[in-house]
């Protein structure tokens, strides 16, 4: 895949879908801006990017702050003088209630992440993007965004929103050498799984048996679907969403 060069953000890569694709990223020679709330987190995974031969710049974003995104970015184009790809991965999951029993505050804290964070990051990069004639942005929504999953109104909402404003904004820019697509992964092995999981001893169970594959995805599997619409080898593709799912959506 050919993103030699490039210069890459990806937000909430301390862990998780985040750090697997910032490491595909790199080890495809790719210049690494590793993002997240939690800057021991993304230190951690630059110091394994440089460690490895590959090249990776730590800096702290709370992506529901919009002077935190501009920062980031501002960051980014100042140290390598461009912007090629923004992944807008940062995510956090929902407390698995019913709509009438949910919290005002968790409705607020994921929307201000899942929701806000990535039109932040869009408006932020399109900027950026406008001013070179080029760019390409790669969303990370979920098979949430696609089917309802009850009990989780404030997720679905969030995943939903990300789907429609990545093909609202494809349609925006497409004459614009501006690409945006979205990965959407099912159950995949990460933190936010292991919080479903935990919530009900029965969970694993069930998850596995809604998933044709029988397995839950891997962090790695979802990295290379995003790097691989980040790269030049996907020029005509633009407002798709991009389903890993093990065949549960079927």
């Amino acid at each position: 895949m050919d993103v030699k060069d490039k210069v890459v953000i990806i937000t909430g890569s301390g862990s998780g879908i985040g750090k697997a694709t910032a490491i595909h990223f790199a080890n495809h020679g790719a210049i690494v801006v590793v993002a997240d709330i939690n800057f021991d987190k993304v230190e951690k995974v630059a110091h394994e990017i440089v460690t490895n031969n590959g090249k990776a710049l730590p800096i702290k974003a709370n992506v529901a702050n919009y002077k935190d995104v501009e920062h980031l970015i501002a960051t980014t184009v100042n140290e390598y003088g461009k912007l090629d790809v923004i992944v807008n991965n940062a995510g956090i999951g929902p407390h698995f209630l019913k709509t009438h029993e949910s919290t005002l505050r968790d409705w607020n804290r994921v929307i201000s992440v899942n929701q806000t964070g990535v039109y932040y990051g869009m408006k932020v990069a399109l900027n950026q993007f406008l001013k070179q004639g080029y760019g390409n942005i790669v969303n990370i929504a979920s098979l949430a965004g696609l089917k309802a999953l009850p009990n989780n109104i404030s997720y679905s909402a969030s995943k939903f929103a990300v789907v429609g404003m990545t093909k609202s904004v494809a349609m925006e820019y497409a004459t614009k050498n501006i690409r945006v697509n979205a990965v959407c992964p099912g159950y995949t092995e990460s933190a936010l799984l292991n919080q479903l999981r935990n919530a009900k001893p029965e969970m694993d169970e069930i998850l596995k048996s809604a998933i044709p594959m029988k397995r839950y995805g891997k962090a790695q599997e979802i990295a290379e679907a995003v790097v691989w619409l980040a790269s030049d080898n996907t020029k005509f593709i633009t407002g798709q969403t991009i389903t890993l799912d093990g065949g549960t959506s079927l």
